[in-house]
């Protein structure tokens, strides 16, 4: 053998060697390639259990899937007998991880997926928990009464108490009272704000009809009829802008809300509708005094003798002649 050293080359099926020198370089083929890439093309679409389980979480994050989606719709979507298979383990998978939520609707099994973050919180939850947080949950931010719950779940009082316990340590129910019945007690979600039907709104403070606040306010609206636009009068509009921009409220009311607070005034008879505004929208001014029209001049009503006799008065007080005699109503 001479000086020179040869090394071995492997060289893979469906590939052509081309010789340079002494060395050697693989060079792919065309056709291999093709079917090479068709194979990996292949491997991409096969079921499996991870893909079935991407595909239903992508589902079920679908904007209009945001509150569960049918059963219906995922029978669709995974209609083979393998993906079945998959779609079974998967949602066995997530339900125990607390990512899945099953409820029926009109006969009807809906699916919901959850945010890891708050599947965080319901891990360690047993049946019973799980059932009331459910019931609590429906409720949405109006709340429901420990006495329905009770119903809905038909559990005695002492484990219901323990678990109203257990869920309020773990930050996911708080306990709540209506201005309706402040006596009883009702439980939402604890990140829920309760609804103006539960609070009364920005004219209750804590459970109280807040009278001194709306008096402000109702004073407020006078002023502003009375000072801004040369007292031609203000819309609803500009009243709540007004509110904005002096801060007369810690919370800003609504148009809504200050629709409320002008009408008040205007039972009150302290305000009343004016001229539209050059947007259509009513302007509201000062109430004006109104007198009733009459044709007779109060002295024709007297007899002549009015000063000369006493008179009786229809709850028995007498007036004696030349008594002097204020009219107070």
């Amino acid at each position: 053998m001479s000086g020179r050293k040869r090394t071995s080359t492997s060289v893979q099926s469906g590939r052509k060697r081309v010789r340079i020198g002494t060395a050697v370089k693989v060079k792919a083929d065309p056709a291999a390639a093709a079917a090479g890439d068709a194979t990996t093309a292949v491997d991409t679409t096969k079921v499996s259990q991870a893909s079935v389980k991407a595909r239903f979480e992508a589902l079920l994050n679908e904007p209009q899937y945001k509150n569960g989606a049918p059963n219906k719709v995922i029978q669709e979507n995974f209609a083979t007998k393998e993906e079945q298979k998959y779609l079974v383990e998967t949602i066995n998978e997530l339900s125990r991880g607390s990512r899945l939520t099953m409820s029926k609707m009109d006969n009807q099994l809906f699916y919901t997926i959850v945010d890891e973050e708050v599947a965080q919180k319901y891990q360690g939850l047993d049946a019973n928990d799980r059932l009331v947080l459910q019931v609590i949950e429906k409720a949405g931010n109006k709340g429901i009464w420990t006495k329905e719950i009770r119903l809905q779940t038909n559990m005695h009082p002492q484990p219901l108490n323990k678990i109203f316990k257990h869920l309020e340590q773990r930050r996911l129910i708080k306990p709540v009272k209506s201005v309706n019945a402040k006596a009883k007690k009702l439980y939402m979600l604890y990140d829920l704000r309760p609804s103006k039907e539960i609070t009364g709104g920005v004219w209750y403070s804590g459970l109280e009809f807040d009278h001194e606040f709306i008096s402000e306010l109702r004073t407020f609206v006078i002023q502003c009829i009375k000072k801004l636009n040369d007292g031609k009068g203000v819309t609803m509009t500009e009243i709540k802008l007004k509110m904005k921009q002096v801060k007369v409220s810690k919370v800003e009311l609504t148009i809504e809300e200050v629709q409320q607070l002008v009408q008040t005034l205007v039972y009150d008879n302290l305000i009343e509708e004016g001229p539209l505004s050059n947007s259509g929208e009513v302007r509201f001014i000062a109430a004006r005094r109104i007198s009733t029209m009459c044709d007779f001049k109060w002295w024709d009503c007297l007899s002549p003798d009015f000063h000369f006799r006493p008179i009786r008065f229809e709850d028995g007080v007498i007036l004696a002649a030349h008594e002097l005699h204020h009219h107070t109503a």
